[in-house]
């Protein structure tokens, strides 16, 4: 089992005397999660260097909650995906970590904060990068879930938009693979190869180029049509797994596509006139293409019984194509609809309550890597800080225990307005059932019971004075802690 930092035990205390006893302290401090429950995964399965699972994560780019068709989405159908769910478990309370790309992707790598890397929006051209108060691309020195896995001796390989660094004019960014990855291929936003889109209309017999620049961004790139792109993703996948089978080695991967990313092109054959429409044609094709990689892992003995794959979304989605289902809010929003996701887990070998629905446990994409490591037996050789807590009980299906500690979020510097909100809140909290939003200043408060209130309709905070100032304190000092971008100045 890895090491960790000392992590408190899980007090059996109420929800108000949990509160009282354990203040946020000035930094924040990790929890070990019940020992017990993560050694019932293992209990019929003894892990060795020569067993040791692979790990597919499918990131999809700008997706809401509701949109896959297992989470109620009746006009569309994402039937590989359904399968997935029907034959493993479906969380309903799954957070990302930012309701825009970057910072996302940033979290759900390093099991931090992405605010400690100083990326809090998507990565932009330099100038507005700096004006942002923004890092340039992520640093190397990240604690890269990935970086961990290929030292344990995984081959690891990010077949998908990065989005961490190398965009626009930043063309001088570390590559992906300084960041534990053996093998890369991307689109126009990563440093290294990769697939770069065509368009193309119906009836139209040559097809336009998009995103030229990108060439600057590392040899060894290759046009496709952009409806077709993560079927290319899916390919190269299958093309390393299938290197590394021979090998004898895990894998883990990234599949991060990117089609329902504005701008939307389906097929031509499924061309339609309308942004929903095109959305949900992008998404139902985006479905097939994946089911080539499902389809492949179970239909190969060596990775049928020895793979778990994850699938959520970065965040919520763009207003007028996604759906966040019952949830308020957007793509860039601190509302549910901003930042929680829909997540998938398959692993016929560990998950055995299939067709499971976990809507109880809160926990969110900086818990998936310090769960993981628990999942590989790998540790890390320094005493790393995450900010997520392991939770993989809960994520193979043997509990359903949360977080102990709350989840903050701040939202993107340049989005204090947006989707014809003018003033957005800058930061949120949750905490057990309940939600705290306010601005940097711990004003323009807004308090949600999400236990009875998933949607957001009925603010609280003058009838619960007490609630609202301790989850404020505990969400300015996180705010505090963490290096500040440049938001305040877009107000």
């Amino acid at each position: 089992m890895p090491t960790f930092p000392l992590w408190p035990k899980r007090s059996t205390t109420t929800e108000q005397e949990h509160d009282m006893e354990h203040p946020m302290p000035h930094r924040l401090r990790f929890f070990l999660v019940m020992a017990c429950s993560i050694s019932l995964v293992f209990q019929s399965y003894a892990l060795t260097p020569d067993n040791r699972p692979n790990i597919i994560l499918v990131f999809v780019d700008d997706m809401g909650w509701g949109d896959f068709s297992c989470f109620g989405n009746t006009e569309a159908q994402t039937p590989h995906i359904d399968t997935l769910a029907a034959e493993g478990i479906r969380f309903e309370q799954f957070y990302v970590n930012s309701p825009i790309c970057s910072p996302s992707r940033t979290a759900i790598s390093t099991g931090q904060y992405p605010q400690r890397w100083q990326i809090t929006s998507y990565l932009a051209h330099r100038k507005a990068n700096t004006e942002r108060g923004m890092a340039q691309w992520l640093n190397p020195k990240a604690p890269m879930l990935a970086r961990y896995l290929a030292e344990a001796g995984y081959h690891t390989g990010h077949f998908g938009k990065w989005h961490m660094g190398g965009q626009r004019d930043v063309s001088d960014a570390p590559p992906i693979t300084d960041y534990g990855f053996e093998e890369s291929l991307t689109n126009f936003e990563g440093m290294g190869p990769k697939l770069l889109p065509l368009t193309q209309l119906p009836g139209q017999e040559v097809p336009q180029k998009i995103w030229q620049d990108a060439e600057r961004l590392g040899e060894g790139y290759q046009w496709m049509l952009r409806s077709e792109i993560t079927g290319g993703f899916v390919d190269a996948a299958r093309t390393f797994l299938e290197s590394a089978k021979k090998d004898g080695q895990p894998s883990y991967i990234n599949v991060w596509p990117d089609d329902v990313h504005s701008p939307f092109w389906p097929p031509t054959d499924r061309w339609a006139e309308s942004k929903r429409d095109k959305y949900l044609a992008v998404l139902e094709t985006m479905d097939q293409q994946l089911g080539g990689l499902f389809h492949y892992i179970k239909e190969d003995p060596y990775y049928r019984d020895n793979t778990l794959i994850l699938i959520c979304s970065d965040n919520g989605p763009e207003k007028g194509a996604g759906r966040a289902g019952p949830f308020r809010g957007f793509k860039t929003h601190l509302y549910e609809g901003g930042i929680r996701s829909s997540l998938i887990a398959w692993g016929p070998r560990w998950i055995t309550k299939k067709g499971h629905v976990n809507k109880e446990s809160v926990f969110s994409a900086i818990d998936l890597v310090p769960s993981l490591l628990e999942f590989t037996g790998v540790s890390t050789d320094q005493e790393i800080q995450f900010d997520g807590e392991p939770l993989l009980g809960t994520l193979l299906g043997n509990t359903h225990q949360s977080r102990v500690q709350p989840l903050f979020f701040r939202r993107p510097p340049d989005r204090n307005a947006f989707y014809g909100v003018k003033d957005l809140p800058d930061l949120a909290v949750r905490h057990h059932h309940w939600k705290l939003l306010c601005e940097y200043d711990g004003s323009q408060t807004e308090l949600y019971d999400l236990a009875e209130d998933p949607g957001e309709t009925n603010d609280l905070a003058e009838r619960y004075p007490e609630k609202v100032d301790h989850l404020k304190r505990m969400l300015l000092e996180w705010h505090h802690s963490m290096p500040l971008d440049k938001g305040s100045q877009w107000d």
